[in-house]
């Protein structure tokens, strides 16, 4: 039969759509795409069950990315920079822990740490965006290259203005500052030695060989 033949001549990658007009066939080839998920289906998704109960996923980019479980050590250091941010920010401003942020309909992911900048609407009745931060902190061990690599650039995508990547496993911090559609433009490795602040807030200032005795101790 036509079709049959028509079928046994298409390359495994096509789907056929087959089109009979006045004796001639034609076949349009639509290529499978994977699904991104909006910000909505996934609260969607949330509602249904999908997840399991303590489950710790974000959204990337319109993938549901599941999130390793959190060990002491990580744990420790986000309790350590909470405590420190919320005795010296200025008045206005909120701490914000591990909580989503919002940087566009396909993108939610939820960083260890986030400053905000006080806004009109208030952050109960939406969650902050990229320009609502005035610093984002991840702490990674396990996680280094997924947020160097992944995060890191979404962050810049979406006008986080700041972001501080702590590298636990290897003892250090990375700075990323002014960002932009490629990336972020400065990225700094200060010495243990040295004070920290954030572009926004110059006199937050974090000792960092302090903060990293601690750890040590």
């Amino acid at each position: 039969m036509l079709w049959e033949g028509l079928v046994g001549e298409l390359r495994g990658d096509e789907v056929g759509a087959v089109l009979r007009d006045e004796g001639r066939v034609e076949v349009s080839a639509l290529q499978p795409r994977p699904h991104r998920f909006t910000v909505e289906e996934y609260y969607r998704m949330g509602e249904a069950g999908v997840f399991a109960p303590g489950q710790r996923v974000e959204l990337v980019e319109g993938e549901v990315v599941e999130m390793a479980p959190i060990g002491s050590s990580h744990a420790d250091w986000v309790d350590n920079l909470n405590m420190l941010f919320a005795r010296n920010v200025p008045a206005g401003v909120k701490v914000r822990v591990q909580n989503p942020l919002r940087l566009s309909d396909h993108s939610e992911p939820q960083p260890d740490l986030a400053l905000l900048r006080p806004r009109e609407q208030p952050y109960a009745e939406a969650h902050p965006s990229g320009p609502d931060t005035l610093l984002v902190v991840e702490v990674a061990d396990t996680s280094l290259g997924y947020d160097r690599e992944v995060k890191i650039p979404l962050y810049a995508l979406r006008g986080v203005p700041e972001v501080w990547l702590f590298d636990i496993a290897n003892g250090a911090l990375e700075i990323f500052r002014e960002p932009s559609a490629d990336g972020y433009r400065v990225h700094l490795r200060p010495a243990l030695d040295q004070v920290a602040a954030p572009a926004a807030l110059p006199d937050l200032k974090v000792d960092l060989a302090s903060l990293f005795a601690a750890d040590a101790s």
